[in-house]
């Protein structure tokens, strides 16, 4: 499966869910927004929402400063 995650091509062997991958890419997940496709997937649906082939996916983390 190919993805396109915040600008970078992307594969995997398997499919996943967005949790599964917020997972893999970032230890602390407080103050993590991610987008499929351009919509705002919520975080309770995470573990219910699979990624499919093709998919775009923006992972953001919020940043403390100013």
């Amino acid at each position: 499966m190919r993805l396109t995650i915040n600008g970078q091509d992307r594969s995997r062997t398997e499919s996943c869910t967005v949790a599964i991958l917020v997972a893999e890419l970032i230890a602390a997940q407080r103050g993590v927004a991610v987008a499929v496709n351009g919509t705002v997937v919520p975080r309770s649906t995470w573990a219910d929402v699979d990624l499919a082939d093709g998919d775009r996916v923006e992972v953001l983390t919020a940043a403390q400063g100013g």
